[in-house]
């Protein structure tokens, strides 16, 4: 459910998180529906790139959801990420020997039908965005990765994991900082479907308010890799390694001011509350 591009914005802790109404959700949602149609139907060399960056996305995102559970000691025997988009993480995990049965669900026609043509993936379902078609506890990992972000009520869709999964990893960028609030990133954020603008403590409260806990966290100022991936010159590669290098370095001695500063991804571990 995710198209790519730099990181973008989100409430800060002090701000409620978005309650629509529920007439509001499925007209939304099927706004949100139709640009991830777009998103996944571009031309050839345009649709190329955007493959490749969420191939390269799934590296990192699939070593927050291995480190996570493996700091819990959980080997999923069946694993499902809702808004699997075309499937890139799944086949990571796939490739790694992780997560036993993997499934996916999705809005967006267009990725379920790249994401089905993956053999690494055991099966993937078109959803509506509110209601998994799944048993309660189906599943014994769900994985939310940068998808919460995208939608009017991140509690219920995070609550509807929580029914249907065992336990569950979320990831979400951190966009409540000084970066993103430039009118370039707001501007930005709203192009690639950005609801929210997340701090910690309001990436935290939905959990607490889907019926979860948080077993376990950790933080990501972005790979190199991610840096570099538009970098077409030597000045412009030198360029990203020099901020790469600044972030990663200020994130691990200051990490608070990190996040007042720019955008980290926090990824989070979630059990039920009882």
């Amino acid at each position: 459910m995710r198209r790519p591009s730099q990181p973008p914005p989100q409430p800060a802790a002090s701000e409620p998180l978005p309650q629509p109404a529920a007439s509001e959700s499925p007209t939304h949602l099927a706004r949100l529906a139709r640009f991830y149609e777009d998103a996944y139907t571009h031309e050839p060399a345009e649709a190329d790139l955007y493959a490749r960056w969420r191939a390269l996305g799934a590296v990192a995102k699939a070593d927050h959801v291995t480190a996570l559970c493996a700091r819990a000691g959980i080997k999923p025997a069946s694993t499902l990420e809702v808004g699997c988009g075309d499937g890139a993480l799944l086949c990571e995990l796939h490739r790694r020997g992780f997560g036993g049965r993997l499934s996916g669900m999705e809005i967006s026609r267009a990725a379920v039908s790249i994401a089905a043509d993956r053999p690494q993936i055991d099966a993937v379902a078109l959803y509506d965005g509110l209601h998994l078609p799944a048993r309660d506890r189906e599943y014994e990992l769900g994985i939310v990765c940068h998808v919460l972000e995208h939608v009017p009520d991140p509690v219920g869709v995070l609550a509807e994991v929580a029914r249907t999964c065992q336990a569950a990893v979320v990831e979400v960028p951190l966009e409540a900082n000084c970066s993103a609030r430039r009118r370039s990133r707001r501007q930005q954020a709203i192009d690639i479907g950005h609801l929210q603008r997340l701090d910690r403590a309001a990436a935290r409260r939905i959990v607490t308010g889907a019926g979860l806990v948080i077993a376990g966290e950790l933080e990501d100022a972005l790979p190199l890799e991610a840096h570099r991936f538009l970098a077409r010159t030597r000045r412009s590669r030198a360029a990203a390694v020099a901020k790469w290098a600044l972030r990663a370095a200020l994130h691990r001695a200051m990490p608070g001011l990190a996040r007042r500063l720019f955008t980290v991804h926090y990824a989070c571990l979630c059990l039920p509350a009882s």
